[in-house]
């Protein structure tokens, strides 16, 4: 092999940046594990919510080392803060949290667009918009377009006076428009307002305080997909996603019209806390030495009240400057106990007759800053502002005259009265006017040049582009009401996150320890070597997940956990490809090297295939299944460079300092039959018959019993909740029924633990829904549990606790539709796409015929399996996203045998010239100790999975070993001799192999 010593310095670079990235990941758990030690210890179980206290307890601790040092690697060090930033994250369903799916409804914003018109042609198309979209992947706005063309007849145009030619959008649409001119503005108008729901929605979770929250855009459907790890408040993030955003418009006072009040405020603030220092003071104190204690190096908390000399002051970075709205600037730790002194019943009585209704209201954070300014705005009894967002008809980033980002934007008629009243006013006074969002001021400029009169105004300052950016979708966002309806969400509990990263660590250090005996076993010391490379692709698979930012799921465990299955299927090819090489009597170093070189094209072949396949999941999959898809091409990417480049240079190294003979076998596999010579071709009409009572029996099984769906495709909300003691299902089914209608009861997992799934009100969207069945729940199922279990308890987000409800999904029927379609489109796509490639790499229909059929086959026969026994497992068989994930897999694994094959076939062909059954005969025997070792290698890891990798992916394993089996068996039997009889030219018959 050349270039020897860049491979080795190449793997060893990769390799100690991928433990620097994952040691961030050591360091902040062992930091989290001292927080969560240190709560626990603090707060005994004895005090009322105890589990409240603790996380409080337990997010001061980690607020006190912000920017504290807490890893020193010598020549440099980083802070609680980087660390954080750099660890691996954890998904929803290893940290707990919530995830939803919302809908911005396109609907009311073109009713808003349209001025809610009464035009009965528009408001019938919007009504039959909403019919055809439940059975439909197409956007909403190209439903709406056909259904009015539908109905208008050319009598009714888009641009008529009472639809979208109104005052609203008169510098957009004249009435002289057509229907195609109309369409475009509208379609970018939707598009800004959907942006503008996503700039309201990002900034909202930013005040969560959740770790590596993700948000983002799903095409152009008008949906957002929301996660949120670790976040336990479960309502007050319903909540505040689904909130009509409230864009407004206030004055603001000066720096030195609240100076006296804060003084006042400051030495009021004194006496309080000098009256309190035995009591709360002291606690506090107690507590914020005790995490000194544990800490070298720490800085005490500038919140500790029992030491400020000036409590209010000593909070503040720095004071408001003369004349400018910005009356505190003070750190992000500290804006908590911020509010909290000013908003004190005895501190608010302070305020002069002037600030009697001053509102008080942080600023937006800059990127990269840890300090927030404090504005206050002139509130009045009502609490109402000066003006509301929904007289805003547009809004862009722009320039000014200096050609520096500014904000230009739009307002209605009434707008512009109330806007030329307010900026003259302000105008006058010297004053400012605060731009408020809910309740954060993104800006609040002063008004330089007179009243603007109008409506059209442009907002200039010390603005990035991406700032003047934000502040335009900002504008924008208070323009029209567009609801958000929560369409498909998932909410898991800690403790339930904590025991999927139990199970999933186990499951992976028992197939890891499984597959590194067995390669030992079956090749000695070339299977040690093997081992090295593959403990080296898991290190570099951790640290690309830690490196990139991606987020593990549970499902990314499994795909890692099913990586090292696949990853031993290089070596195993390559290794026997050497073993062939030192039978044909090549010398080591020649069998070594043309080993490598033959086995190339078949590993690329089949990583190039299953790879396929995980970019088809990764396209058409959701949330955890593209986490599953991701790890998956990481580790194909790996284990291509460890299997062919670092195993082939530690063989190497050691052969040329040891001059020992390389066996590639131990005392046990030595004396394995060698040379097979099994006329495979001639058993094909038994398999044959046999396969095609298998897909019999299963078509007729999926057309008369079906397939039992998961909510994820047919819609609806199940519940996984514990018990302390074994339940009987049927019983709690029957009960539930009573009172949410067709409810179904299953065993999950353990017999004191159940999956209520249920259709009750589906439609229905809300907080009230979810907490309505959860109140039905409780009041049903309290008799199973102790006398003192209260509702909170059982409620999920709640509590830490390991009993009640431990996760909830909903799914609505919509989005369910639109799931099922892409797990079809999935399904169909990769076997499309693995067609044209065969097809391409072998230049032959045979072949791309014979793999598909192939496919085909396995597919029917893991679906009809799962029909058949979905009542008889004691896990869940629900046909959800992750069985077609492990379909997707099946048939990338399927192919990946099939490849192997088809690429001997066509190598002996170059070197033979076509013999037909004797080639194909010759293929099957030279490979079979390959297909099976690495089927076996990866059954036992999918087995390992299924025992000890939790609940949630049993159902999962089992299609995976099932369709591994099959898919083994068809590769053999099904696919080649398929592409073997629509070939014509049956070639050169080996009577030998023949008979």
């Amino acid at each position: 092999m050349q270039n020897k010593g860049l491979v080795r310095l190449f793997a060893v670079l990769f390799a100690l940046v991928s433990i620097y990235q994952l040691s961030f990941t050591f360091v902040a758990n062992k930091v989290e594990a001292d927080a969560e030690e240190y709560a626990y210890n603090k707060i005994s179980d004895q005090e009322e919510d105890y589990v409240a206290k603790r996380e409080s307890v337990e997010s001061r601790y980690l607020d006190s080392l912000q920017n504290e040092k807490v890893f020193d690697l010598g020549f440099t060090d980083f802070t609680w803060k980087e660390v954080k930033e750099k660890e691996l994250n954890k998904g929803l369903d290893l940290k707990g949290g919530i995830n939803v799916t919302l809908q911005i409804s396109v609907k009311d914003i073109l009713k808003g667009l349209a001025n809610d018109s009464k035009d009965p042609v528009f408001n019938k198309a919007l009504d039959q918009a909403d019919e055809a979209a439940k059975n439909s992947q197409a956007d909403y706005v190209d439903l709406f377009f056909q259904e009015f063309t539908k109905l208008s007849g050319g009598t009714t145009k888009l641009a008529s006076p009472d639809i979208f030619a109104n005052k609203l959008l008169s510098e957009d649409i004249n009435f002289q428009m057509t229907d195609a001119q109309v369409q475009p503005i509208l379609r970018r108008k939707i598009d800004e307002s959907i942006t503008s729901a996503f700039e309201v929605l990002r900034q909202r979770i930013d005040k969560f305080g959740v770790t590596s929250p993700n948000i983002q855009r799903l095409g152009t459907s008008g949906r957002i997909l929301v996660e949120l790890p670790g976040a336990k408040d479960v309502d007050r993030v319903k909540g505040l996603l689904q909130s009509t955003a409230q864009l407004e418009f206030w004055e603001t006072f000066k720096a030195e019209d609240v100076n006296t009040f804060m003084i006042a405020a400051n030495n009021k603030l004194i006496d309080i806390l000098k009256v309190n220092d035995t009591t709360t003071t002291e606690e506090e104190e107690e507590e914020v030495s005790e995490i000194d204690s544990l800490l070298s190096d720490a800085v005490k908390d500038s919140a500790d009240v029992a030491t400020q000399v000036n409590p209010l002051y000593d909070l503040m970075v720095s004071g408001g400057m003369q004349g400018s709205p910005i009356i505190a600037r003070v750190a992000i730790k500290d804006t908590a106990k911020f509010n909290q002194y000013i908003n004190m019943p005895e501190i608010r009585q302070l305020l002069p007759a002037n600030l009697q209704y001053v509102e008080f209201a942080w600023g937006i954070a800059s990127k990269d800053s840890q300090v927030l300014d404090l504005y206050a705005l002139k509130g009045n009894r009502e609490s109402q502002p000066n003006m509301s967002g929904d007289v805003i008809t547009d809004a862009q980033q722009t320039y000014d005259m200096a050609g520096r980002p500014a904000v230009s934007m739009q307002m209605n008629n009434r707008g512009a009265k109330i806007w030329e009243e307010l900026t003259g006013k302000a105008f006058r006074e010297g004053g400012n006017i605060a731009i408020v969002l809910d309740n954060v001021v993104y800006s609040a400029p002063g008004v330089s040049k007179g009243a603007i009169t109008g409506g059209n105004s442009e907002i200039s300052g010390d603005f990035t582009l991406n700032e003047a950016n934000d502040l335009a979708n900002v504008l924008r966002a208070g323009k029209l009401p567009a609801s958000a309806e929560i369409i498909q969400s998932a909410v898991v509990g800690p403790s339930l996150g904590q025991e999927a990263i139990d199970s999933g660590m186990f499951s992976f250090l028992v197939a890891a320890f499984l597959v590194l005996l067995w390669m030992i076993t079956y090749y000695g010391r070339a299977g040690l070597y093997a081992d090295v490379a593959l403990v080296l692709n898991i290190v570099l698979i951790f640290g690309i997940l830690a490196g990139l930012g991606f987020v593990l799921t549970l499902p990314g465990i499994a795909g890692i956990v099913l990586t090292i299955g696949m990853s031993v299927d290089a070596n195993v090819i390559i290794f026997e490809r050497v073993k062939e090489e030192l039978r044909a009597g090549k010398g080591q170093i020649q069998a070594i090297a043309d080993g490598f070189g033959n086995a190339l094209s078949s590993i690329l072949d089949a990583n190039i295939t299953t790879g396929l396949t995980a970019i088809v999941l990764l396209m058409f999959g959701s949330g955890p299944i593209q986490g599953f898809a991701t790890t998956l091409i990481i580790g194909i990417l790996t284990s291509l460079f460890t299997a062919i480049f670092v195993t082939r240079l530690m063989l190497e190294r050691d052969f040329s300092k040891s001059k020992k003979n390389f066996t590639f076998t131990t005392f046990i596999t030595d004396k394995l039959p060698k040379n097979l010579n099994i006329n495979f071709l001639g058993k094909r009409k038994i398999a044959y018959i046999i396969s095609s009572i298998l897909v019999l029996i299963s078509i007729v099984s999926l057309t008369t019993k079906g397939l039992e769906g998961g909510i994820d495709f047919v819609g609806g909300r199940s519940y996984q909740v514990r018990f302390v003691d074994p339940v009987n299902p049927t019983q709690i089914g029957e009960e539930l029924s009573a009172v949410l209608g067709s409810t179904e009861v299953k065993t999950f997992g353990d017999a004191n633990q159940v999956k209520i799934t249920t259709k009750y009100k589906v439609d229905v969207e809300g907080s009230e829904v979810d907490n309505e069945i959860q109140g039905l729940l409780y009041d049903n199922l309290s008799k199973y549990y102790p006398e003192n279990f209260t509702y909170e308890d059982f409620t999920l987000g709640a509590n830490a606790s390991e009993i009640g409800i431990l996760q909830a999904v909903k799914v609505g029927p919509t989005i369910a539709d639109d799931i099922k379609k892409d797990a079809l489109w999935a399904v169909l796509g990769s076997l499309v796409v693995i067609f044209l490639y065969i097809l391409l790499r072998f230049r032959k229909w045979q072949f791309s015929l014979g793999a598909v059929a192939a496919l085909t086959h396995d597919v029917i026969i893991v679906l009809g399996v799962f029909s058949l026994t979905s009542h008889l497992m004691p896990f869940s068989m629900e046909v959800d996203q992750s069985f077609i994930a492990a379909i997707l897999t099946v048939v990338g694994y399927s192919i990946n045998d099939t490849v192997i094959v088809f690429d001997r076939i066509r190598e002996e062909t170059q070197k033979r010239g076509w013999r037909g059954t004797a080639i194909v005969n010759s293929a099957l025997n030279s490979t079979i100790s390959r297909t099976l070792n690495t089927s076996l290698t990866t059954l036992v890891v999918l087995i390992a999975i299924f025992i000890f990798g939790g609940e949630s992916l049993r159902g999962f394993m089992f299609a995976m070993i099932v369709g591994i089996t099959i898919g083994t068996f068809s590769s053999i039997f099904i696919a080649t001799p398929i592409m073997f009889d629509t070939t014509k030219d049956k070639g050169e018959q080996d009577k030998a192999l023949d008979a």
